[in-house]
């Protein structure tokens, strides 16, 4: 069932009153019309139509048909490049950085390098950040993920990527991309 048909079958007001209906728990022909305020021989009607277009089966929804059809209805997720020539690399941080935030820590510690390497990126080498302006940096990272800004500060500085002193971190480390302008 593509999703075309779906939106089809419900864009009738009777058939999407029935759906909802159904979707509600209604079990049979007497509790959907009760439900929906529609005349008896309406709601069969419209019932029917719902069943024939696979969208009910009797008066359950057929959740699976309506996934089914949102999933083949879906955008695939664009690759996200991140511009590693490695591809081992470029797999490890792709599956952990999805539209420039951490979807987590890797277990394996060779992998949590690579990833913690990438982020390190974010900070220009050369330049001295004061501990909020990391943090803000860092949130921009965890923003909306479980992962929170401290734990990966303290992963860079546990794995040398930041170095720190009583009053500023600074980059350390990390590769240097040459391409990069550097501080200014």
């Amino acid at each position: 069932m593509e999703a075309a048909d779906v939106a089809r079958l419900l864009a009738e007001p009777d058939r999407l009153a029935v759906f909802a209906a159904a979707a509600l728990g209604a079990r049979d022909l007497a509790a959907v019309a009760a439900a929906t305020g529609l005349a008896p021989a309406a709601a069969a009607k419209a019932l029917g139509k719902l069943q024939d277009g696979g969208l009910l089966d009797g008066c359950a929804v057929r959740v699976e048909a309506i996934k089914a059809a949102a999933r083949a209805a879906a955008a695939p997720r664009p690759v996200e490049d991140h511009g590693y020539a490695d591809p081992a690399t470029e797999a490890v941080v792709r599956t952990f950085v999805q539209d420039g935030r951490l979807t987590g820590f890797p277990a394996h510690a060779g992998k949590r390098r690579t990833v913690l390497e990438h982020v390190a990126q974010t900070f220009t080498p050369g330049v001295r950040y004061s501990e909020k302006e990391v943090n803000a940096l860092l949130r921009a990272w965890t923003a909306g993920t479980p992962t929170d800004h401290a734990t990966l500060r303290r992963y860079l500085v546990d794995h040398n990527l930041l170095t720190r002193d009583t009053t500023a971190y600074w980059r350390s480390g990390a590769w240097v991309d040459v391409d990069h302008p550097g501080p200014e």
